[in-house]
């Protein structure tokens, strides 16, 4: 059983840039965020491999955010640049039953609390 706690959200004006940071208590393999947002499905926003060297973005945030990893502290990060107020919402991690990073939310069996992150206009 692996336990995924969230941090770095808050309200921020558009712009500007976050970091979220999420700190799993053991070993994960690949991992994620989403978000979600009020009235709708989860959405995949980025994955990385449990090496790094894999990662996927969805189309709305590539180019602006960067997810990353550090093994050595069990820690996932997702550097945020140029946050919209459409980037608004509650931003999840996972982590995956398997090495391969995906989209497919049911491939991921542990799920953090969420982070809620606001973006003014």
């Amino acid at each position: 059983q692996v336990q995924l706690v969230e941090s770095g959200g808050g309200l921020v004006p558009a712009g500007i840039s976050l970091t979220l940071s999420c700190a799993a208590s053991g070993r994960t393999l690949a991992m994620a965020w989403f978000r979600q947002t009020p009235g709708k499905e989860r959405e995949f926003v980025a994955s990385i491999s449990w090496s790094g060297g894999t990662t996927a973005y969805a189309d709305a945030v590539k180019g602006r955010f960067t997810i990353s990893r550090d093994n050595d502290k069990n820690s996932l990060y997702l550097q945020m640049n140029s946050l919209k107020p459409e980037d608004t919402a509650i931003y999840y991690c996972a982590a995956a039953r398997g090495v391969n990073p995906t989209a497919n939310q049911r491939e991921y069996a542990y799920w953090g609390q969420g982070t809620q992150v606001t973006v003014s206009s």
